[in-house]
C-alpha cells in the first residue's frame, strides 16, 4: 500500500504529473519515427536478410534503436552518434586546453561545449549514413535498393542524419521539461521495445521444443540476480568522515558538526559500456555491410563473445570508468572546499594530504565499480552466447535498464520530497547513479 500510494502521489504534484506526460510523448514519439521507413529502401526484405546474414553485431546494436537499425527506417543510427560526439569532446576537454577551458567556465562554457558536440553528431551521423548507403548498394547487388545511385546516397544520408538530430533534440528536450536523462530514456526506450519480442519469441520455441522450460527458468532466475546485484552495486557508497572545527563569528558560534563525504562505488554510471559499445559496434557493423573478405574478417573477430571483441569492451569499461569519474569528481577542488570551510577528515591533514587521500580512496572504488560493470556486462553475454539464447538481453542491456530506472526514478522521489509527499521507499531514499 505505501508503493501505491507513492505512485498516487506523483499525480497529485502537477508539475511532476506533467513532465512524466511529456516525457512518455517525446518517447511514444522516438517509437512511432523508428517504424518509418527510410525511402526508396525494401525495408523488410532488408530486415529479413540482415537477420540471417548480420549476426551478433547486428542483434548487438540493433538493440540500442529498438529494432530501427535492421529495418534502416528514418532513425536507423539511433543515438550512437551523439554519444560517439560526446566521448571525442570529452577526450578533447583534457587534450585541448582551449576546450578544457570552456568546460570550466560554468553554464556558458558547457552551452558551447554542447553546441560543438550537435555539430560533431552531424558530421559523424553523415559519415555514417553514407557508409550504409553504400553497403547496401553493395549488398545482394542491390536487391533492396529501388534506386541505387548517387542520389539514394544522398536521400540515404540527408533522411538519417535528420532523424539523429531529430532524436537528439528529443533526448534534450526530455532532460529539460521532462523526467531523467533524455539521451538515457531514449537507449532505454530502444532496449525494453525488443523484450516483447524476445518473450514471445521464446515462449514459441520452449513449445517447439528447441528450449527447455528450465533452462528458461534459469535465465530468469540469472537476471533477477543480475538485476539485484546492480541496484545493490549502483547505491552502494564509501562515506568518508568529515568534521568541521567551530568557529567563533562575533557572538555566534558555527561549526563543529560531523557529516561524511559519499563516493559512489560506481560514480560512472552505465557511461562506460555505453560508450564501448559505441566505440566498438558501429565499426564492426559498417565493416559487416562491405563485401570484401578482410574486412567482414574484421567485423567477424569484432562480435560479441569473441576473444579481441571481450578484450577491446573490457579494457574500454576499465578506461572509461576512470576517465568519466576524474571528469565528474576532482580531489583537489573538494579538498580545497573542505580547507576553506574549515572542514577536515580526522587523522588527515587539510588540503594536499586530504586530496591524495580521497583520490586513493577513489581509485579504489573506481576499480572495484569497473570490476563489477566488467562482470556484468560480459558474463552473462558469454552464457547466452554459449546456450545459444534466441535473443539478445545480456548484462550490458540490463545494467543500462536498471541503471535509467533508478536515476528516472531517484528524480521523482526527489519531486516529490520536496514537496512534502512521502517517496518510494520509508526508510529511505531510492539513490539513482547521481547519488
Amino acid at each position: 500500500m505505501g508503493a501505491l500510494s507513492s505512485f498516487q502521489n506523483i499525480f497529485r504534484v502537477p508539475e511532476l504529473k506533467n513532465r512524466i506526460v511529456f516525457t512518455l510523448a517525446l518517447l511514444t514519439v522516438y517509437r512511432v519515427g523508428g517504424h518509418i521507413p527510410t525511402p526508396g529502401i525494401n525495408g523488410e526484405e532488408l530486415s529479413k536478410f540482415l537477420a540471417e546474414k548480420g549476426g551478433a553485431i547486428m542483434g548487438f546494436f540493433d538493440m540500442f534503436s529498438g529494432g530501427a537499425l535492421s529495418r534502416v527506417t528514418i532513425f536507423a543510427l539511433g543515438i550512437m552518434p551523439y554519444i560517439s560526439a560526446s566521448i571525442i569532446f570529452q577526450l578533447l576537454t583534457v587534450v585541448i586546453p582551449a576546450i578544457g577551458k570552456l568546460a570550466k567556465e560554468g553554464e556558458a562554457g558547457r552551452k558551447k561545449i554542447t553546441r560543438y558536440t550537435r555539430y560533431g553528431t552531424v558530421v559523424i551521423s553523415a559519415i555514417q549514413s553514407f557508409g550504409i548507403a553504400v553497403g547496401l548498394e553493395s549488398m545482394a547487388e542491390g536487391a533492396f535498393i529501388q534506386n541505387p545511385g548517387w542520389s539514394f546516397r544522398l536521400l540515404t544520408m540527408i533522411t538519417l542524419t535528420s532523424g539523429t538530430a531529430f532524436i537528439m533534440w528529443l533526448g534534450e528536450q526530455i532532460t529539460e521539461r521532462g523526467i531523467g536523462n533524455g539521451i538515457s530514456l531514449i537507449i532505454f526506450a530502444g532496449i525494453v521495445a525488443g523484450f516483447p519480442n524476445a518473450v514471445v519469441s521464446t515462449f514459441s520455441l520452449i513449445q517447439a521444443g528447441t528450449l527447455s522450460i528450465f533452462f528458461v527458468l534459469f535465465l530468469i532466475v540469472m537476471m533477477v540476480a543480475i538485476v539485484g546485484v546492480i541496484i545493490f552495486m549502483e547505491r552502494g557508497q564509501r562515506k568518508i568522515p568529515v568534521q568541521y572545527a567551530k568557529r567563533l563569528v562575533g557572538r555566534k558560534v558555527y561549526g563543529g558538526q560531523s557529516t561524511h563525504l559519499p563516493l559512489k562505488i560506481n560514480t560512472a554510471g552505465v557511461i562506460p559500456p555505453i560508450f564501448a559499445s559505441s566505440i566498438i559496434m558501429f565499426p564492426a557493423t559498417i565493416a559487416g555491410f562491405i563485401a570484401i573478405p578482410w574486412v567482414q574478417g574484421i567485423a567477424k573477430q569484432l562480435s560479441p563473445g569473441t576473444i579481441l571483441y571481450t578484450t577491446l569492451y573490457v579494457g574500454m569499461i576499465f578506461f572509461f570508468a576512470f576517465f568519466y569519474t576524474a571528469i565528474v569528481f576532482n580531489p583537489v577542488d573538494i579538498a580545497d572546499n573542505l580547507k576553506k570551510y574549515g572542514g577536515y577528515i580526522p587523522g588527515i591533514r587539510p588540503g594536499q594530504k586530504t586530496s591524495e587521500y580521497i583520490y586513493r580512496v577513489l581509485s579504489r572504488l573506481t576499480f572495484v565499480g569497473a570490476v563489477y560493470l566488467a562482470v556484468v556486462c560480459i558474463i552473462p553475454e558469454i552464457l547466452i552466447r554459449r546456450f545459444n539464447v534466441p535473443f539478445y538481453f545480456g548484462g550490458t542491456s540490463l545494467l543500462i535498464v536498471v541503471g535509467v530506472a533508478l536515476d528516472t526514478v531517484s528524480q521523482m522521489e526527489s519531486h516529490l520530497l520536496t514537496r512534502s509527499y512521502e517517496g518510494f521507499l520509508k526508510k529511505g531514499r531510492v539513490k539513482g547513479r547521481r547519488g
